[in-house]
């Protein structure tokens, strides 16, 4: 499912096919037959981020803070200066572990991407979506019985929360993170990313995204041109 999920992301950012349109219809049969989540869903987000990345209320991948965590420099200040404290943000770096790379897949996307395709009338994604959950509970359900389909559906989404969460906050949270300030497009991207060590196991775990300053830069590369 993890490298499904990295699969899928070479698909939406148009870089696998010459033709946009293939990339558009594999896309949707990656993130929706082989996931179970819908492409438009993921192009809404995505696309925002890559506009914006890093930029508080634009990037849709910083909208943990305030309520969860307390994100970049100048806007902790600014909690600080406001008094306002949702959460104890000195134990963030602890607490992160607990209800941000277990939860954010299992339970918030779990549900949130069925809201979504329904609220804007997305049916073509929702039934790609339909067909994951139809071929899994075939494939399972006589092996291991409603409970165990279950609990093997939830440990699965577990486990790819963790590897997901970690891969695309490890080259971005570290960074520079504000407001908009309208810097030109070719700043913004650079002080929103960061590279991640080379290697063989790096590049397979992360699907290449910890070249994310190139990624960032050249969203339509093929992934494999990254080193170059």
């Amino acid at each position: 499912q993890a490298q499904a999920g990295w699969l899928q992301h070479d698909f939406g950012h148009l870089s696998v096919f010459s033709k946009s349109k293939w990339n558009h219809w594999v896309h949707k049969f990656v993130i929706g037959h082989l996931k179970g989540a819908p492409a438009s869903w993921w192009n809404h987000l995505h696309f925002q981020h890559h506009a914006k990345p890093n930029c508080f209320r634009k990037d849709p991948d910083v909208n943990m803070h305030p309520l969860f965590f307390a994100l970049g420099k100048t806007l902790s200040v600014e909690l600080g200066v406001q008094k306002k404290k949702f959460m104890p943000y000195n134990h963030q770096h602890k607490y992160f572990f607990i209800i941000g790379p277990p939860a954010l897949v299992p339970l918030y996307f779990q549900w949130y991407i069925f809201y979504f395709v329904i609220q804007r009338k997305q049916w073509v994604d929702l039934a790609w979506m339909l067909s994951f959950y139809i071929r899994f509970f075939l494939t399972y359900l006589p092996l291991l019985g409603v409970k165990g389909i279950l609990g093997l559906h939830l440990l699965v989404r577990f486990i790819e929360s963790n590897w997901f969460v970690w891969v695309t906050q490890m080259n971005h949270i570290p960074m520079h993170i504000d407001y908009d300030k309208n810097v030109d497009w070719f700043s913004t991207q650079l002080q929103a990313t960061c590279n991640v060590h080379q290697s063989f196991f790096n590049d397979w775990f992360s699907g290449h995204l910890n070249f994310q300053i190139e990624h960032h830069l050249f969203p339509t590369m093929p992934r494999h041109n990254y080193w170059k």
